[in-house]
């Protein structure tokens, strides 16, 4: 196991990549800290102790600095420290228009508050902490779309982006305090985000990728193992695409 004594956050921990992210720390060996503005993340908390885990649940609004502050000073109260950040809670606006002149102020806010604004926020809440204990690891969760013009994504991209940018700047910033922080670019992933859309659309993105299949999400959590754990020693201010190919095509 090789994540054996390590206190893990994982935001967005209630479904898709969070959940598959947490059950899979546990199974390397971390006690998890499962966050979501959704109370099921318990459910999760609830899976890995079942397992005979360690792990617990908080309900919490990522794009709120009172509430990362919070959820950091509890996790440190119960466990002591917190050695990984793993920044996956994240929307994306598909019930409407996400392009330039279509986006409501309302909904650019929305988006970027939640998968810009939050990951801002964590890096912010757990870094000094991680200084003073010795270093820690950071990986944040972008997407291919900071990578690719795709259309109605214009909100999303722009925080995906953002966020891209922001763990480079952070991983300069913090290397010298072993606060390690790496990013990770999705494909499309099979997760209840995609509930709403049709077979047809799942077929082009599932063709977008050279294996042509859509993503699991726990091959997205197996490359933030490889990141939290000791292979990741000499990893940082690192995007890495776990997309079954599309960066190459």
């Amino acid at each position: 196991m090789r994540l054996t004594g390590k206190v893990a956050l994982v935001t967005g921990a209630a479904q898709g990549i969070g959940e598959a992210t947490a059950l899979r720390f546990a199974r390397e060996g971390a006690t998890v800290v499962c966050a979501d503005i959704q109370p099921c993340a318990q459910s999760t908390a609830d899976r890995i102790t079942q397992d005979g885990g360690s792990a617990s649940a908080i309900q919490m609004d990522t794009t709120k600095a009172a509430d990362w502050d919070r959820t950091v000073s509890e996790a440190r109260e119960r466990y002591g420290r917190v050695d990984l950040l793993a920044n996956i809670a994240g929307v994306v606006a598909l019930d409407g228009p996400d392009t330039v002149v279509g986006l409501t102020e309302e909904r650019w806010d929305h988006v970027v508050g939640v998968d810009l604004k939050g990951v801002w926020l964590g890096m912010r809440a757990v870094i000094p902490s991680m200084i003073e204990q010795g270093g820690g690891r950071i990986c944040n969760v972008a997407s291919m779309a900071a990578l690719r013009g795709l259309p109605n994504l214009a909100a999303y991209s722009a925080a995906k982006g953002g966020v891209a940018a922001l763990t480079r700047q952070a991983a300069i910033e913090y290397a010298a305090d072993n606060v390690l922080v790496n990013c990770i670019a999705p494909g499309t992933i099979d997760t209840p985000i995609l509930a709403g859309v049709q077979p047809q659309d799942l077929a082009t993105f599932a063709s977008s990728h050279a294996v042509n299949r859509l993503g699991q999400p726990g091959e997205v959590a197996a490359m933030m193992v490889h990141f939290f754990s000791d292979d990741g020693d000499f990893l940082t201010g690192q995007l890495y695409p776990v997309c079954g190919g599309w960066s190459i095509k």
